[in-house]
């Protein structure tokens, strides 16, 4: 029997702006996208708020759930009802830090297994490429992974090595046989001095991670992908120096795409108290006068998506050695506030809404080759997300979803808060009391594989 619903909204966002629309759902996706006050016959009837509006679910390519090996750190049922919370219905999860790293099709297997029947999203999976693997990533591409991440760095966990210039040249002509993509952390090695305690001023671990060290290993991934052909992105962008070498490498027509993050864009190095070690991340969080240069990125369309490189641990982990930046864990948790903190700090620009929502949504997707996520559109999915763009929202992370109460946003009030999610039509998160929320009901959420066969085309960033 067919199930067939309609979200009537004032403002719903539609090819690309915002106006007004009743969306029709029938058996979990979109049926037709109508005129507000057009009669359907035979639906359930379900209002979106006059001061909300109804966008496409997010789709955020950069989380890091850690299950199965340190599910204590996060794992798929809290990070995925973190994610619904957030509005996104679709994630891509990293090859580390699990154990085993996705590395292999055994350690992918393991992996699904994990995750299958916890998952209140959606949840497809990178490869990893390290050199253990090289020459043997065709598994895991006819297994389905969305691509392969490497470093060029350490990653912070042994066993997920990194690559030297030999070997990303090796990595990224495999991937560019395998008509697949290669995601890289890219910061040079040589330019780093982090080995160790570095104290309690976030000063000194600034310098411990300098901007020319992402600037070195941008240009290296730049010319590894010009030279082989291989469809290339580089990962959380901090380094807004960067973006000039990006600009001119895709005018040159290198096939390379690039993410940043919601705490680079929100949070300056200025503002970050000594031994707040919940700030820690690599590449760092920089100054004002970078953050700046990251906006304008955004705003002309060199940055192709804002994910949240979600990458949680124990608050144990975050506070080792009392606050000294080199021994705490590097990793922002901020999966179920991403969206809500850049819009936040976009309200104080002057930054529209419209703006945002395609670098939140088909941005990632096309990023990692999610064919059409991230739309209100008949024939896509049904994942909708009810915004209240003036809701205020004072994070607290004791109060968050995220499995371990620690982040960089804990004690902001933010503005802009997700009322309601929908997966396929069915609400996977709920503030309203309409309905019981995520971790109230039966997970939902499916494991996606990617296609195989022909070469991806190349992206465009997803803007309308």
């Amino acid at each position: 029997m067919t199930r067939r619903s309609v979200l009537r909204a004032g403002s719903a966002f539609v090819d690309g702006s915002f106006r007004p629309a009743a969306v029709v759902v029938e058996d979990g996706r979109i049926a037709a996208v109508v005129g507000r006050d057009d009669p359907v016959p035979d639906a359930e009837e379900i209002a979106v708020a006059d001061d909300a509006v109804l966008l496409p679910g997010l789709v955020d390519s950069h989380v890091h759930v850690n299950e199965p090996g340190r599910t204590e750190w996060e794992g798929f049922a809290s990070a995925t009802a973190a994610a619904a919370a957030g509005g996104v219905t679709t994630i891509v999860d990293m090859p580390l830090n699990s154990l085993p790293p996705t590395t292999t099709p055994e350690a992918l297997a393991v992996k699904q297994t994990a995750a299958a029947g916890s998952t209140h999203v959606d949840v497809g999976f990178w490869g990893g490429a390290v050199p253990e693997n090289l020459g043997a990533l065709d598994g895991l591409h006819d297994a389905g992974v969305y691509g392969f991440k490497c470093f060029l760095s350490p990653s912070g966990v042994d066993e997920f090595g990194y690559l030297d210039p030999v070997r990303l040249e090796a990595a990224m002509q495999e991937v560019a046989r395998l008509g697949s993509r290669l995601i890289v952390h890219a910061e040079d090695p040589e330019l780093i001095h982090a080995d160790g305690a570095l104290g309690r001023r976030y000063e000194a671990f600034l310098r411990s991670r300098p901007p020319a060290s992402e600037a070195s290993a941008v240009r290296a991934v730049v010319e590894a992908a010009r030279r082989t052909g291989a469809r290339a992105h580089v990962v959380h962008l901090s380094d807004g120096g960067s973006l000039p070498v990006i600009r001119a490498a895709r005018a040159d027509g290198v096939d390379l795409t690039v993410e940043t993050c919601p705490h680079y864009l929100t949070i300056t190095a200025e503002e970050i108290p000594d031994g707040a070690a919940e700030f820690k991340c690599c590449p760092p969080i920089r100054g004002a006068a970078n953050r700046d240069l990251l906006w304008e990125g955004l705003l002309d369309g060199t940055i192709d998506a804002v994910v949240s490189d979600h990458s949680p641990s124990t608050v144990d982990l975050k506070r080792s050695g009392d606050g000294d930046f080199g021994l705490a864990w590097g990793g922002i948790a901020g999966l179920q506030v991403g969206l809500s903190a850049v819009w936040t700090e976009a309200r104080s620009r002057g930054v529209a809404l419209e703006t945002l929502v395609p670098l939140f949504t088909t941005g990632p997707a096309a990023v990692a080759g999610l064919e059409g996520l991230g739309v209100i559109a008949p024939g896509a999915d049904a994942h909708l997300v009810e915004l209240g763009v003036d809701d205020p929202f004072p994070v607290d992370a004791r109060a968050l979803l995220h499995k371990n109460p620690i982040t960089a946003y804990d004690h902001r009030t933010l503005k802009g808060r997700v009322r309601r999610t929908w997966l396929r039509g069915d609400v996977v998160h709920d503030t309203t009391g309409a309905a019981p929320d995520a971790a109230a009901r039966p997970p939902a959420g499916r494991l996606l594989s990617a296609p195989t066969g022909a070469r991806p085309a190349a992206a465009t960033g997803g803007r309308p």
